[in-house]
């Protein structure tokens, strides 16, 4: 079997009669019977937005793929689903992060609107609501961003991720102008790139995680359609329209002409996450450090040293945990939680005190369904994280657990000078 690559914008390429893609960044490739014509986008340009109307209003394809997973079509086409989660739930399953990172990718994209007078991803949107309008065959093909999202973490390293980490608290709580360089980033290609550049200076691993694995994840999400549903022989091809950022042109059009084997066994490489090891070291080390260092107290220096290395040991994990919930605004149950807790989950795998707090916090005030809906607009503003009941949760997770790290430093410091007098 041969596999055809046309640059549909070569010079050499044949004229149209009527080609709504014809001034738009776009390639041709043709496999299992299947012509895929890939449109590159640019995720704040009216004319992509267009140009995609007018491709899918062409009656040309009979299949539309588009650059997004599930949670984020769901986002960009469903103004309520926001509303329908179940804050509780996100916590007691550990996702937390990841939710301030998509509320903090959600925040970039509101000031990018704001300041552009155009919806990042509107075209993607038109995408998908006119290829169901038209009940055409439509596919997300995009991976999970909640996977891209631990990928590229787990790629970055410890410094990697810390700074990562304080790019999304910046985003999330800064109303600053996206910068110029920013958007014409976006201009080029790809809204995740743009919002991770954001969070982070730009590295090989993060360029490899967000566009060059998911150039081969989508390319192969695209070959599965015509694997899973292949055209019979003699038959015309199938059109698919796969509406992608232009900087996937590219990429994905070599990885969907030249790959070859089975597609899932690729799919599912790219989609493996490296589990954490089941045998929590840093805990049990610092359990034989603190637990050893009160015996150590009790036995040397008999029960008033013992008891004073307990006390300062609570004192200081606990007042700063707590101190970090009260920062964030918490409840003052959630505070009493923070300042019980923070001496005693660093002790064990299983618990985190910003969780517990947070748990708390999200039972004694539930955010309302207003609070979800004015969410988006909330995060513009740093009074809005402590009004709305969703943030000030979210503040109290991340706060608290802020708090009570620094705590365990501090008091592991207080502890060793104490056993060295």
């Amino acid at each position: 079997m041969t596999d055809t690559d046309l640059d549909a914008t070569s010079p050499d390429a044949a004229p149209q009669s009527f080609d709504p893609l014809h001034e738009q960044p776009h390639q041709i490739v043709e496999r299992y019977g299947v012509r895929y014509t890939l449109l590159g986008t640019a995720h704040v340009s009216k004319a992509s937005l267009d140009a995609v109307r007018a491709a899918i209003d062409s009656g040309a394809y009979d299949t539309v793929a588009v650059e997004l997973d599930a949670q984020r079509a769901q986002a960009l086409t469903d103004p309520d689903a926001l509303a329908r989660l179940d804050l509780v739930k996100v916590l007691r399953e550990g996702k937390a992060a990841l939710f301030a990172a998509n509320l903090g990718l959600a925040a970039y994209q509101r000031r990018l609107a704001e300041q552009l007078g155009i919806e990042p991803g509107a075209e993607l949107k038109a995408a998908v609501l006119d290829a169901r309008e038209r009940n055409l065959g439509l596919h997300l093909i995009d991976r999970d961003v909640g996977l891209t999202f631990k990928r590229a973490m787990q790629r970055l390293g410890w410094w990697g991720r810390t700074k990562v980490s304080a790019g999304i608290m910046a985003s999330l709580l800064g109303d600053d102008e996206v910068s110029d360089e920013q958007i014409e980033n976006l201009k080029a290609g790809d809204i995740l790139e743009s919002s991770f550049s954001e969070f982070a200076s730009e590295s090989p691993e993060l360029y490899e995680t967000v566009i060059a694995e998911r150039d081969r994840y989508m390319a192969t999400r695209l070959r599965e359609i015509a694997l899973e549903h292949p055209a019979d022989a003699g038959a015309a091809p199938r059109e698919v329209l796969a509406v992608v950022g232009a900087g996937h042109l590219q990429g994905m059009a070599k990885h969907l002409a030249e790959d070859d084997g089975d597609a899932a066994p690729i799919k599912a490489s790219l989609e493996a996450v490296k589990q954490k090891s089941s045998f929590p070291w840093f805990t049990l080390l610092l359990a034989i450090f603190v637990l050893g260092g009160f015996v150590w107290g009790f036995w040397r220096g008999g029960f008033e040293v013992g008891s004073d290395l307990v006390l300062q040991w609570v004192l200081v994990t606990g007042a700063l945990g707590a101190l970090g919930c009260l920062i964030a605004g918490g409840h003052p149950l959630s505070i009493l939680t923070a300042f019980v807790a923070s001496p005693i989950t660093p002790l064990h795998p299983a618990l985190a005190s910003g969780t517990l707090s947070a748990l708390v916090e999200a039972w004694v005030r539930k955010p309302t369904y207003a609070d979800f809906m004015r969410l988006r607009d909330d995060l513009q503003s740093v009074k809005g994280w402590w009004r709305n009941r969703v943030a000030r949760t979210l503040l109290n997770f991340f706060l608290t657990s802020m708090g009570t790290a620094i705590g365990v430093w501090a008091g592991g410091a207080k502890m060793i000078k104490t056993l060295l007098q």
